[in-house]
């Protein structure tokens, strides 16, 4: 079951709404820029660039979370973000690894 603020437990990840979050462009930057940190790095939301207005912003995030992406916890008034790394390794071996390698092609090809 998931938690007070929408986290999902491992057993509740659901592949196609892990993959509707990951259909946005800006979330899934979110994601590989996570990825590509060291593993338990937080970054507050605000730290990711994307174009969003601080109201949508918590939309997008809320989607990330409860999609089981990302965990998310309260500091002061903000919250700081990190990427459910083991998790998603647990559920779908490989799956972190496809997204980033696929941002790392994309990004590559358009050089």
């Amino acid at each position: 079951m998931a938690d007070q603020d929408g986290h999902p437990d491992r057993d509740e990840f659901d592949l196609s709404s892990i993959l509707h979050a990951l259909s946005d462009a800006n979330r899934r930057s979110v994601i590989v820029q996570l990825a590509e940190e060291p593993d338990g790095t937080e970054q507050l939301c605000t730290v990711f660039g994307l174009p969003w207005a601080p109201s949508t912003r918590t939309h997008h995030f809320r989607v990330l979370r409860e999609a089981g992406l990302v965990r998310q916890r309260d500091v002061g008034n903000g919250r700081l973000t990190s990427l459910r790394r083991s998790d998603l390794d647990a559920v779908f071996p490989g799956l972190l690894d496809q997204i980033v390698g696929a941002d790392r092609k994309g990004r590559a090809d358009k050089s």
